[in-house]
């Protein structure tokens, strides 16, 4: 987590929920802003956070979802749009992997990230547990991936659109960014 109001810069993900809150807090007492919105994994997301101990039974989307409405509901301010990336950024990676074999010259990757995402539902549906999730997954197909650089050229050749066609949940926070653009 890095913004340009903390006091010393840091990096790594967030740990506690009080710290990200204080930050959006921090960062919504300008009136100039209109939208704050949030790129963070579902996967590594604080278990303190509002609505991770309540999370409803069901897909995986739906607890997304739930996690996101109670964070808007406990910051309270309209400007506020949290999103949650289902289940880490990788899985746009897995959006991508046509993308991604071509580029690593490997068609072999490209079949087995096709057959996980088939398997799963759609690239954000590739499964969260700790073994299997989409970074793990491709640690094991290309033990040589530079997360860094393959993954956001793969996602970059791939497009916004073709992103938005693939990863439905990505696809929904960006309409209501556009909404807000728009409106």
């Amino acid at each position: 987590m890095r913004t340009q109001t903390s006091s010393a810069p840091h990096r790594g993900g967030v740990s506690t929920w009080v710290k990200l809150h204080r930050e959006i807090k921090e960062l919504l007492s300008s009136r100039r802003l209109t939208v704050l919105t949030t790129l963070f994994d579902y996967y590594g997301f604080p278990s303190d956070a509002p609505g991770m101990a309540t999370r409803p039974a069901g897909t995986a989307a739906g607890k997304v979802e739930h996690v996101e409405h109670e964070l808007q509901t406990t910051v309270g301010d309209h400007r506020f749009v949290p999103h949650l990336v289902l289940h880490e950024p990788e899985s746009w990676v897995f959006a991508a992997g046509r993308q991604l074999a071509l580029l690593v010259d490997d068609p072999a990757l490209g079949e087995r990230i096709k057959q996980d995402c088939a398997e799963a539902g759609g690239p954000e549906l590739v499964n969260d547990d700790p073994k299997n999730a989409p970074s793990k997954r491709l640690a094991r197909y290309y033990p040589d991936h530079q997360k860094t650089l393959e993954g956001p050229l793969a996602i970059e050749s791939l497009g916004v659109e073709g992103l938005k066609d693939e990863c439905p949940h990505f696809a929904t926070w960006l309409g209501i960014l556009d909404a807000r653009a728009k409106g």
